[in-house]
């Protein structure tokens, strides 16, 4: 599959997968932009794309991940990240032909709270499998009283109560999403350790999978220079019948701050 084909394809997916939700986000999100003050960059955050050409056992799971983060006025921010990868079990750039992505919308409750407001779409291939959440995050760093242990550690840390979904799934799912991010100054200023824990509560599941399945990214990555950046990525994926782990290693290249 070419790359413009696929990017056709991608967007044909997303267009029939919109709902009401997803457009209450763009719309508050337009809003943040155009209500911030004229001397704000358009760009308040980063892009990064993460290229990864060796897996281990799953060569399934995803070859391309794009993360992006923005700030805006009235504090209002945003994150999204996108995974590509392949059916073809090949784990080759060129058959990349399935596609999950998670678009976050957050509103920092006071200038000073380490809470935000959450509003999270996650879009993916297939049918009847999207899914919609309203939450709260803490940002632990953040917070008045632990800010100079993290601070010490070089540590950020986050939890997001993503307490109501709406899906076509039976019964009140709810989940809560760590995410984390050490750096390593006395080392390098490149090296760092990030990643993520999703675990999912209340699903129903077939018998051969855990009750309470959690999906979670530990990334390590050094800067090779200030925007290039060598990783290795340990996943585990509990929805998987089997194989739930691997490993990938690429490069991931990063624009903004």
């Amino acid at each position: 599959m070419s790359v413009s084909t696929f990017l056709d394809t991608l967007v044909r997916n997303m267009n029939r997968r919109r709902n009401l939700l997803v457009g209450v986000l763009l719309l508050v999100f337009q809003s943040s932009i155009h209500a911030a003050p004229k001397s704000t960059k358009l760009l308040n955050g980063f892009v990064d794309l993460n290229f990864y050409p060796f897996l281990t056992d799953v060569k399934t799971d995803n070859v391309i991940t794009i993360n992006a983060a923005n700030r805006f006025g009235n504090r209002f921010s945003y994150f999204s990240l996108s995974n590509f990868g392949s059916q073809h079990n090949s784990g080759s750039f060129s058959d990349i032909d399935t596609f999950y992505t998670e678009q976050n919308l957050r509103w920092q409750i006071s200038k000073t709270a380490p809470l935000d407001l959450t509003i999270q779409s996650n879009i993916r291939s297939g049918v009847d499998n999207d899914r919609h959440r309203l939450g709260i995050r803490w940002r632990l760093n953040n917070t008045a009283f632990l800010a100079s242990y993290f601070q010490k550690l070089n540590l950020s840390y986050s939890v997001n109560l993503h307490a109501l979904q709406f899906d076509h799934e039976p019964g009140s799912v709810w989940q809560l999403e760590h995410a984390f991010r050490i750096n390593f100054p006395r080392l390098s200023e490149g090296l760092y350790v990030a990643g993520f824990v999703d675990h999912t509560f209340n699903q129903s599941l077939t018998e051969s999978l855990p009750d309470s399945p959690i999906v979670a990214e530990v990334q390590v990555g050094y800067g090779v220079t200030s925007r290039l950046f060598l990783i290795a990525e340990y996943r585990i994926n509990e929805y998987r019948r089997s194989d739930m782990n691997n490993l990938a290693v690429g490069f991931e290249y990063r624009i903004g701050d």
